[in-house]
């Protein structure tokens, strides 16, 4: 994968965004929070990624794969090469990487992110929910008039 392809398979992920930080690192991320950087000058590595202490301890020990600068400690990779792992497996690792970072998400915004990608329109209302709507409607306006 070359970094076009990294670019269009992150931002695909739900919520995923993407800044420029530290002059020229792209950095990836949901809710804020990071979950891949790329650098876009020449750098000793080519992508940064988070991975779970399984993986951590297995990428490290293949050739062209490091344990990333700064961000070793909280099980982060750093590929020093984009032929280091195949296509198929980085999106799986980036895919996981992802997911990490949002599983360490409050529930509460999660569920936040998740209710404001849902569209007004394609959200139903229980019919029951619109009765009660319409007779607490009714009630208040009752009220009034006495």
């Amino acid at each position: 994968m070359d970094i076009d392809a990294i670019r269009e398979y992150c931002l695909k992920l739900p919520h995923a965004t993407e800044n420029v930080q530290w002059g020229a690192d792209l950095c990836f991320k949901v809710d804020g929070k990071m979950f891949a950087v790329v650098p876009l000058e020449v750098a000793p590595v080519k992508l940064s990624f988070k991975c779970t202490p399984e993986n951590f301890a297995e990428l490290c020990e293949r050739s062209g794969i490091i344990p990333a600068p700064y961000m070793a400690r909280a099980q982060w990779v750093a590929l020093q090469s984009l032929t280091a792992v195949g296509d198929e497996e980085m999106r799986d690792l980036l895919a996981e990487s992802y997911q990490l970072v949002w599983e360490r998400l409050p529930r509460k915004r999660r569920g936040a992110l998740e209710g404001a990608a849902a569209t007004p329109s394609k959200r139903k209302v229980p019919a029951a929910a619109k009765g009660a709507k319409a007779a607490n409607a009714a009630k208040k306006a009752g009220a009034r008039r006495k």
